[in-house]
């Protein structure tokens, strides 16, 4: 039977670090479900403002404690779930998690170079409603900058990159098959944007999320395949070289008829206004 879940690793895995498999659970938990199914190896000399959201004392340090991915958008600031953040993906309140860091510039979690930044502040939008998966995003404050060639643009309301049929690309380090089997490296997968219409018959309202195309938007292909899965949840989905959104929710991974759904980055830059 298909549960829609969030796509975040959680925190009842912090004691156990991230080697076993990752039960699904349902978005009233507001725990996650995402990897990048069907995708190839990326490269963040190509994409550096990909980033892995990572806390070696909630999930240990087999994946560099990997368990969410976030967005670079300004020098000091990253987007991410909101639902990354919640005591049900960390297991505590996120004000006790002492070594939240993002790292920066690594394909391999636990590789050379790059930098891994201790994130100084974190405003979670306070709108977010796991019931529905509404207003899923969060903003993180870098204790450090980060370079300019290191920021994505984001697409504002009407920008074309949200329109039907628009090539986009998903990025995480996530789960690769749906079946526990997560990348050390990260990953890339093209998918299609996909009309509301179709977002809105895989998933009406109900006890496992709805799609409003307010706050969301969705892609992937009709016959599946392509996706992101367990763990990618925070992580960039990006159109014509501009973000659009950020990996949410969905129904299994890659399945045919369940789209990935992702926060709709145009809604997020209106309910960020309140972020410090």
């Amino acid at each position: 039977m298909s549960r829609t879940v969030f796509r975040a690793m959680t925190g009842a895995l912090a004691l156990t670090a991230a080697t076993a498999a990752i039960p699904l659970a349902s978005p009233a938990s507001a725990v996650a479900d995402s990897i990048v199914i069907g995708g190839r190896p990326a490269h963040v000399k190509d994409s550096p403002w990909v980033v892995a959201l990572s806390s070696r004392d909630r999930f240990g340090g087999t994946r560099a404690g990997q368990f969410c991915g976030a967005v670079v958008v300004g020098p000091k600031k990253a987007l991410t779930a909101a639902h990354c953040l919640s005591p049900e993906a960390l297991g505590v309140d996120v004000g006790q998690v002492r070594d939240l860091r993002v790292v920066s510039g690594r394909d391999e979690l636990n590789g050379t170079g790059g930098k891994e930044i201790a994130v100084s502040g974190t405003w979670v939008n306070p709108g977010f409603d796991p019931a529905t998966n509404s207003g899923d995003v969060a903003v993180l404050t870098l204790a450090e900058a980060l370079p300019d060639s290191s920021v994505v643009p984001m697409a504002g309301a009407g920008d074309p990159a949200y329109e039907p049929g628009a090539a986009a690309v998903v990025y995480g380090w996530g789960d690769t098959t749906g079946n526990g089997d997560y990348a050390s490296s990260l990953r890339s997968a093209d998918v299609t944007v996909l009309p509301d219409s179709a977002c809105e018959e895989a998933y009406p309202a109900g006890v496992n999320g709805s799609y409003d195309a307010s706050a969301m938007l969705c892609a992937g292909e009709p016959q599946g395949g392509y996706d992101a899965c367990q763990g990618d949840s925070g992580g960039p989905l990006v159109a014509q070289g501009r973000l659009v959104g950020l990996v949410s929710w969905g129904s299994g991974c890659g399945r045919a008829g369940s789209p990935g759904v992702y926060t709709r980055v145009s809604a997020a830059l209106t309910w960020m206004e309140g972020a410090a």
